[in-house]
């Protein structure tokens, strides 16, 4: 079986110049059009403020230089980019990394897919081609753009670095499990290289959501491995043993160059003072934000004026608020509210969630559609393959149940599971399921070819009318889910990503005219209060060639950075709240909506307690909806 595969590969990939290019245009152009339809009917936007940070400082907005040191990417990642923008800064080039993983994924899986329907046809009918194969093949891409429009379109066109890791997981977990049997370790490693180089670019490009899909690439490996009849002999060592090695090494690699750019006191100690925020607001906020953790605070030495500036999100306004500062609050978030909680209810509570969203719906078509696949792995296996082999896909979907259970109570557990982090495990699992059934169908065929060249009719009476009926009768049914599940995707998602842009297109009008009234008073220096801005993205494709901003919010995720210091340096500030009370070049902005239902209390309460008395002077409008301000003695 594995040589007839072998051959068949052969001729896909390298027997002759259409064969050699026909997948590759077709692939090609299924993207581009998509693409193209895309960018028609929809802007390319980031969708969080941490891609649009991360824009800044890598294109040299933030702190007026290139740099790679973004927090979020490893460095290696993050120089490569801020590189290319010191070469020609006029390009996005961040956007065009994550489009460019984004679609390339789509295009490998594409090629592969044709790939494939090829092997199909040589071993069942002995030609690659003709009008017959280019219309299969067709029809396999346009299956693959239903499932991109249906479930993926959102994250397609409102980028975020966290999906795009994930979708670069998935793809390579899809790309290793598909990958024809080859006949020697060499082309084994050299075939898998598309999926090895995915898996270290989605290592550098958001760690954490690579580690997560990890147990996902290593049920791959497993499940190939476990169709080897023996599974310990040294051809399979070394095939995995040097997929895994190259793997670890270039994550190995790369994070080392992230822990030596890193390496600084000052990085070193931002950051503790990172890890230590991120902790406070993303898994115990309600200790900064409710009003029944005041005396805790308290005890901690927090004065209530840095209870309004933790609260608000604007605690840049505070030096004194520094890693030692933060840390000290997330000790007592793990000592002691994570010990005070209840854990038992807690579990029960997210078990329910956990079956509500994966047997009943809770998320919609990414729950239907993932039962479906389920179901589609399981039967493609009983039916399809021969003998006792038949029955590996309901061990291997047993697995998989276990593992991902235990991946998704992880995060629920955490109470942590935004969907971007939900629907990235998704398309992980997605592409395992779709791997898995994709290599039983035509794994099955190869099996199938060579039991009837060997076994004649014996074989042919095996695979009677009845199994035939039966299979195709299967197929079209799925076929047919398939289509309505992801067409109700597409009719449910277009209007809402529509309605969504156009949201974000009227609150961006505001952030385009905070930036040109910023730069045209570029004199001066701007802190902006961080809900004011919070809502803001930017369109992928418009903000190439902007240079140095003079502005920056009072706080977020940079704030207390190196990088952060050497942007107030270059305003001639040492600390910010001398900078406002002292200096008249800086100057606060700030919504009338925040402005009327927060007021500044938290700014004269902060002074009040360094025994200063201040007043807050609007001195300017910007657009609609914002205002400038000055601090006065």
């Amino acid at each position: 079986m594995r040589r007839s595969q072998e051959k068949a590969y052969n001729i896909c990939v390298g027997g002759g110049w259409k064969h050699k290019y026909e997948n590759y245009i077709l692939a090609l152009l299924t993207v581009v059009v998509n693409g193209i339809v895309m960018g028609i009917c929809f802007d390319f936007y980031y969708d969080l403020n941490d891609d649009t940070m991360m824009l800044d400082i890598m294109s040299g907005a933030y702190s007026g230089g290139p740099d790679g040191h973004n927090m979020q990417t490893l460095y290696p990642l993050g120089a490569l980019i801020a590189l290319c923008y010191r070469i020609c800064g006029a390009i996005p080039w961040y956007g065009l990394f994550l489009c460019l993983c984004q679609f390339g994924c789509f295009y490998l899986i594409a090629v592969r897919l044709c790939a494939l329907q090829e092997e199909r046809r040589i071993l069942n009918a002995g030609e690659a081609s003709g009008i017959f194969g280019v219309i299969s093949k067709a029809a396999l891409l346009f299956s693959l753009s239903l499932f991109v429009w249906g479930l993926c379109l959102t994250h397609l066109v409102n980028i975020q670095y966290t999906v795009t890791s994930a979708i670069l997981s998935a793809s390579a977990v899809f790309l290793f499990l598909t990958t024809p049997d080859p006949k020697d370790s060499r082309q084994f490693v050299i075939r898998n290289v598309p999926a090895m180089v995915l898996v270290v670019t989605a290592w550098q490009l958001r760690s954490e959501m690579l580690l997560l899909t990890v147990p996902f690439i290593c049920l791959a490996g497993l499940y190939r491995l476990a169709e080897s009849r023996k599974i310990f002999e040294k051809e399979n060592l070394i095939r995995y043993g040097s997929v895994l090695g190259i793997m670890l090494a270039g994550m190995l690699v790369s994070g080392g160059i992230d822990c030596a750019a890193y390496g600084d006191a000052a990085w070193k100690d931002f950051r503790q003072l990172f890890a230590a925020r991120t902790t406070v607001y993303d898994f115990y906020p309600q200790l900064v934000m409710e009003d029944s953790c005041q005396d805790a605070l308290t005890g901690l030495g927090v004065t209530a004026g840095q209870q309004k500036l933790l609260r608000n999100y604007n605690y840049g306004l505070d030096d004194t608020i520094d890693s030692r500062f933060l840390m000290k609050l997330a000790d007592y978030a793990s000592d002691t509210m994570r010990a005070g909680k209840d854990w038992g209810s807690i579990a029960r509570e997210q078990i329910y969630r956990y079956y509500d969203r994966t047997l009943r719906g809770g998320d919609g078509i990414y729950s239907a559609l993932l039962l479906w696949m389920y179901a589609a792995a399981l039967l493609t296996g009983l039916i399809v393959r021969p003998g006792f082999r038949k029955f590996d896909p309901v061990w291997q979907l047993l697995l998989l149940g276990i593992v991902r259970s235990a991946v998704w109570m992880f995060i629920m557990l955490r109470e942590r599971d935004p969907e971007r982090i939900t629907h990235s495990l998704y398309l992980a699992e997605f592409a395992l399921l779709s791997a898995m059934t994709v290599r039983i169908v035509y794994r099955s065929r190869g099996e199938k070819a060579v039991t009837q060249t060997q076994g004649g009719r014996r074989a042919a009476s095996c695979e009677g009318r009845m199994t035939v009926r039966l299979c195709r009768c299967i197929v079209w049914i799925m076929a047919v889910m398939f289509f309505l599940l992801t067409g109700e995707g597409v009719l449910r998602g277009a209007p809402a990503l529509r309605a969504d842009q156009e949201k974000r297109a009227r609150i961006n009008e505001e952030w385009y005219a905070i930036d040109e009234y910023c730069r045209a008073h570029s004199e001066n220096y701007y802190l902006e209060d961080v809900y004011s801005t919070v809502s803001f993205s930017r369109r992928i494709f418009d903000d190439a060639g902007r240079g140095y901003a003079n502005y920056d919010i009072l706080g977020g995720w940079m704030c207390g950075s190196p990088l952060y210091y050497d942007k107030l340096r270059r305003q001639g500030i040492e600390t910010v709240h001398e900078a406002l009370l002292d200096q008249d070049h800086a100057y606060l902005i700030m919504s009338d909506g925040q402005a009327a239902e927060e007021g500044f209390a938290w700014i004269s309460d902060f002074y009040n307690e360094k025994g200063i008395a201040v007043t807050v002077e609007k001195t300017d409008r910007i657009g609609r909806e914002y205002a400038v301000y000055q601090i006065r003695r």
